[in-house]
């Protein structure tokens, strides 16, 4: 057997996803997502926010760009990968990332359409 590597993940995004373009016009986008859970302590109830570094690649990629916003409640289905890079200084850093295989947001329709200015709607009568 060769094991399983599966990631589901609901929470928020930390910031709109970061959508670039790598050599040969491959679409890459990344944003933080924060989930969190709750537990007692010392008869008190705690909670603790952990932040996790989504990527998406190719048309999932440029989908959640059009579509995914900070703060916007979001399903996502993927796996872990660690990497290795060197930062300006040599030194060899290692980063884990959840790569998406799919993502659903989730809440209301209109929490995913554009803002509109409440002097933009019509009003009825």
């Amino acid at each position: 057997m060769s094991g399983i590597n599966k990631v589901i993940l609901v929470g928020h995004l930390g910031k709109d996803p970061d959508l670039r373009y790598l050599e040969g016009h491959i679409p890459i986008a990344s944003f933080p997502l924060a989930t969190g859970d709750t537990y007692m302590k010392n008869g008190l109830e705690e909670e603790h926010t952990e932040w996790h570094n989504i990527v998406l690649w190719r048309s999932l990629a440029e989908s959640a760009a059009k579509i995914l916003k900070k703060g916007k409640l979001v399903y996502i289905e993927g796996k872990c990968r660690t990497r290795s890079f060197e930062d300006r200084n040599g030194v060899r850093k290692y980063t884990c990332e959840i790569v998406a295989d799919l993502f659903t947001p989730l809440g209301r329709v209109s929490d995913f359409e554009e803002e509109v200015c409440p002097a933009e709607i019509p009003s009825l009568k």
